[in-house]
């Protein structure tokens, strides 16, 4: 076996111990409640179906790399709080008043399997949840913990996901521009990137000046997620539903899937020299980035 395959094979593993601890503390972080109580059934649904885990695993991959202690008393919870954010976010895109989804991490979506009205009050649920769970973790300061809910409530409200959301139902059909297309984008994926990299640094004690590369890096790293979503769109095997951006004004509409992929490549490039800068010695960021672009791109060419 080679250096290459052995390194391969330790992050494999090491990335599934992290997985099984999110998704284990996840559970412990919202009970079953009774038969009757279908809006925690609803809030545990969207959360803990089987997903990528992309969001606090990259939490807990960087606050390490940034020298946090790996037994940080509340690193975890604040990597569960990110993936609570985004599985409320996913199931409010999803209602009939949004994108109108059929399919979530393939199986139906949360107000298909439980109406509506429990959707959206499992998701402010989970909101809420996320947000006290960040404010009591362990292990932070007093002043840390409250700049995290602060970066926190930056990415979702309306300088973030919300007005992000808004902008894609409001401005999607329309005819826009690339500088346009990719504001947007910025507000609906890499905002939420940004406050996932800022708790890893909190949680690190690290400097301003770190924190402020690390923007640099959620907003490239936003991109490339985004553009490797609209490249996904019209692949079959993703758990979402086909052909979701049709009559939207997507870079792959705008300038085609080739230098989409040219584009993304660009940012993730950029985003590693972006972590790089800051933390020459840590590489299971960067890692873990580049490894899964490739599988994904992989996926569908």
């Amino acid at each position: 076996m080679t250096v290459f395959a052995e390194k391969s094979l330790n992050q494999e593993t090491e990335l599934l111990a992290l997985r099984e601890a999110v998704n284990t503390r996840l559970d412990q972080l919202l009970p079953a409640g009774s038969e009757r109580d279908r809006v925690s059934a609803a809030m545990r649904e969207g959360t803990l179906t089987p997903g990528k885990r992309i969001r606090p695993l990259l939490l807990l991959l960087a606050a390490q790399d940034l020298g946090c202690d790996k037994n940080h008393a509340g690193l975890l919870d604040l990597a569960c709080a990110v993936e609570m954010i985004h599985a409320a976010s996913l199931m409010l895109d999803d209602m009939p008043c949004m994108d109108d989804a059929l399919l979530r991490r393939g199986r139906p979506t949360i107000h298909r399997q439980f109406g509506e009205d429990v959707a959206i009050l499992s998701s402010v649920a989970l909101l809420s949840s996320a947000f006290g769970i960040v404010a009591s973790a362990e292990g932070l300061s007093g002043a840390n913990r409250a700049q995290a809910v602060v970066e926190l409530s930056t990415a979702v409200g309306l300088q973030g996901l919300v007005k992000g959301q808004y902008q894609d139902l409001s401005e999607g059909p329309a005819c826009r521009s690339t500088e346009a297309i990719a504001r947007t984008n910025d507000l609906k994926t890499s905002m939420l990137f940004d406050a996932t990299l800022q708790m890893a640094a909190l949680a690190a004690d690290a400097s301003p000046a770190v924190r402020e590369k690390l923007r640099c890096f959620a907003q490239d790293l936003g991109q490339a997620f985004q553009l490797l979503d609209d490249l996904a769109d019209c692949h079959s095997g993703t758990g979402k539903d086909m052909n979701q951006d049709d009559g939207k004004s997507t870079l792959v509409a705008l300038l085609g899937s080739e230098e989409v992929h040219q584009r993304l490549r660009q940012h993730l490039h950029s985003a590693d020299q972006h972590f790089a800068f800051v933390c020459k010695q840590g590489l299971a960021t960067r890692r873990f980035m580049h490894t899964w672009f490739n599988q994904q791109l992989a996926a569908f060419g």
